[in-house]
């Protein structure tokens, strides 16, 4: 089976104990980032699989009915919003997707999340390369201890995120829906006393909430704007959660003070394009919340299963059995 990786930026897949397992299989592995769909068409052209990483690259009819040999569409996670799953069953390819169940109170994004809001509070970064110039320090940081921290969505990393606040010695608010805050308050955690208390009140602001049709833009400019000229706000969930281009607006108005974020309306973003990527007060990562080995390793784990089960005949977490026998 002739098998063509796509978007496996970090070169990652080589180094998992999934890739040995595809031997006898031809796999052409691709590292570059891009968002031309003909890049796709090229790297996939006369092979009979598709392993997409993620949710990396938009995957349309357009580009199916021009991958005539495609058969097979392996995804290493549940969210298949990115590609045309109707078009997938139409011209006969099969989709797998396989799920990231994590046992762990805390998560490889819940730790970027932290990881982003200590490098903002103390300005690690500006430090840093203020420091590789010759200067010593440049700036006067921000301890967490004694400030509040809004969890926005109290789920399975929103929970992690703010019982690592709570050791910290912040004061931990949630906001969300009834569900989210219900959890929150078994857990001891307060609700804030209004979706504008939360953020007027809050010092960080670390938002949680998966993105779908329901919850595009429920962050809004009238809410970045009740934020203190002094407050962080932590995006590591999806950037259609934002309004559109309501927080660079925001940020360039001073409220809030500073962001962080790792997420973008449309990935990757090459040639440094992003406008919050020219602000002073934005701190920007490509997307590295799921980027560490042990993610890598139960992703792709599911991935090559997913295509070594489709070569036997036996595919397994497939979306659209209708596809079968149609190429």
């Amino acid at each position: 089976m002739k098998i063509a990786v796509i978007h496996d930026y970090a070169d990652a897949l080589r180094r998992t104990r999934a890739y040995p397992r595809l031997q006898g299989h031809e796999v052409r592995i691709f590292n570059d980032a891009y968002t031309d769909p003909a890049r796709v068409v090229t790297q996939a052209s006369g092979c009979d699989a598709l392993l997409l990483t993620q949710q990396r690259v938009t995957v349309t009819r357009a580009i199916l009915e021009q991958l005539p040999q495609l058969k097979f569409i392996s995804q290493t996670g549940r969210n298949v919003d990115h590609l045309d799953v109707q078009a997938c069953t139409d011209l006969g390819i099969l989709v797998s997707a396989g799920g990231h169940d994590s046992k762990s109170p805390y998560t490889a994004t819940g730790e970027l999340a932290w990881a982003l809001i200590l490098a903002s509070m103390r300005h690690l970064p500006y430090e840093v390369e203020r420091f590789r110039q010759g200067h010593w320090q440049s700036t006067t940081g921000t301890r967490l201890y004694g400030h509040t921290l809004g969890i926005y969505s109290y789920g399975h990393i929103g929970s992690g995120v703010a019982r690592v606040g709570q050791a910290f010695g912040m004061k931990v608010v949630c906001w969300g829906r009834e569900a989210s805050l219900a959890r929150a308050k078994a857990e001891g955690f307060e609700a804030a006393a209004s979706r504008a208390a939360f953020f007027e009140q809050c010092d960080v602001i670390s938002l949680h909430i998966k993105s779908n049709k329901d919850t595009h833009g429920i962050i809004t400019a009238s809410d970045l704007a009740r934020m203190k000229t002094t407050a962080l706000l932590v995006n590591t969930s999806r950037a259609p959660i934002i309004e559109d281009g309501a927080l660079a607006a925001a940020l360039k108005k001073g409220r809030p003070g500073f962001a962080a974020v790792d997420v973008y309306e449309e990935e990757p973003v090459v040639g440094a394009s992003h406008p919050l990527l020219k602000l002073p007060n934005a701190l920007c990562t490509p997307h590295l919340g799921y980027s560490e080995g042990g993610s890598y390793e139960h992703i792709y784990d599911t991935g090559v299963d997913q295509l070594l089960a489709y070569a036997a005949g036996q595919p397994v977490n497939v979306l659209n059995p209708q596809a079968a026998g149609k190429r």
